[in-house]
Parts: structure tokens; sequence; C-alpha cells
């Protein structure tokens, strides 16, 4: 049911200019995980935004390089349990943070209000083919990174079972000297390489490293997470 209430096209009014999500008794919650080789850092600015819009965020951290994949989806939802036992939240996840986020969703007996994933790798892509077979890739990326390039594991990865939209990236080069060529992407993701069947996709003019601090995603995750919260 990805595609339930998060449509693109879906119209709700602005938060910025709303106290709907500010009145509520316990503010909806945003568990935020990031991407391969990053830090919660790089989700500051998409945490700020959001705070800011009536929406509490909490950062998951890991590290790719020393931690084994069941075992950080174990801690994973152990952190969303104790975050949001009884509380209304969502899940935001960047790149390998929404594979973590796709294994963690059928252990967790509270399911978020909704999932939004930035530039995902929903399957294996051009850029986990080449650089797997790398050393310094294998050291750095640790177990989590050989599974990106394992086209059985990431087949095998379940679809979200709540209301979901994946945001993709179009901010990486074409043309000629481009391993895309003329194909949108991210820089690192095709854009078909983000998208799943049923769910809803929004391209946004980023880059994969930085598609997080855009504007729009925030403030499209905000007025969808209000939506959500005005039906129930």
């Amino acid at each position: 049911m990805g595609s339930t209430a998060l449509s693109p096209g879906h119209k709700c009014c602005n938060l910025a200019r709303t106290s709907l999500m500010r009145s509520l008794p316990r503010p909806v919650r945003a568990i935020i995980i990031h991407g391969m080789g990053r830090t919660p850092l790089s989700m500051l600015v998409l945490a700020t935004r959001l705070r800011t819009m009536g929406i509490r965020p909490s950062l998951f951290a890991y590290w790719a390089a020393l931690e084994r994949f069941d075992g950080c989806v174990r801690r994973f939802a152990a952190y969303i349990e104790n975050r949001a036992a009884t509380d209304r939240y969502i899940l935001i996840g960047h790149s390998l943070g929404t594979v973590l986020m796709r294994a963690t969703l059928p252990m967790l007996a509270h399911k978020p209000l909704a999932c939004f994933m930035l530039a995902p790798p929903v399957r294996v892509s051009r850029a986990a083919r080449r650089f797997a077979p790398r050393t310094i890739y294998q050291w750095l990326t640790g177990e989590m990174g050989r599974l990106l390039a394992d086209k059985q594991f990431m087949a095998s990865l379940p679809m979200p079972d709540v209301p979901t939209k994946i945001y993709a990236g179009t901010g990486g080069p074409l043309g000629r000297y481009s391993p895309f060529g003329r194909i949108p992407n991210d820089g690192v993701l095709s854009v078909d390489e983000t998208l799943m069947p049923t769910i809803p996709a929004q391209q946004v003019a980023s880059l994969h490293t930085f598609i997080m601090n855009s504007k729009d995603v925030a403030h499209d995750i905000a007025k969808l997470t209000e939506a959500l919260v005005s039906s129930t």
C-alpha cells in the first residue's frame, strides 16, 4: 500500500502557516537515518527544517564499515521502539539508510505513519557494480557495501507496508562524458535505480549527496505528514 495518501499531487496547506502540527499534545516524531559514509550531521538541515514545522526529529547513527547489516537493523528497530513507543512517527532515510529502513519495517509492531526515501538504491546500481570489487570500497563500506552489489539480497528486501514516497535526484551530469549518458541521475544513482512499483516518486534537482538539504523535500514531507495526521 505504498502509494496510500502520498500521491505527488496531494494538496495540503503550507505547514509554515498553520498551527495544526504545533498544537498536537504530542508532536509527530521523525526518525531519520543517514546514508553510507555519512553521519547524522548530514541530516541536520532537514531535521532543523522539520522541527520548525512542528515535527520532532531524532537522528540514528551507524557506521557501515564497522557494523554487520543484521546487527544494525536490530539496533535501528530498538532505537525506533525506544523513541516512538507510543508516539505517531515517520521514518526518513537517505541512500543506504533506506535499505536499512526497509529491512527494519517488518520488525516493528508499532508502524510509522509513513516512510520517506531519499535517493534509495532499490536494485543493484551501476555504482555498486563498479566499486564493489575494489579493495578500498570494501574497507570503507564493509558488509553493507557488499550487500548493495548483491542482486539476490537487493531483490529480497521487503516492500514497505505503510504509505511511502520516494525522492529521486536529477542533479547529476548528462551527456557524452557522463557514465549515465542521457539518463537522469543524481551523480550516484539513475532515477530508474530508485523507483519501486506502486510507490509515488518525486524528482528533485539535487545531487545524491545533498538531496536531504532540498527545501522542496522538507516541505513535501511536512505537508504529507500533516495530511496523514489530519486523516487519523
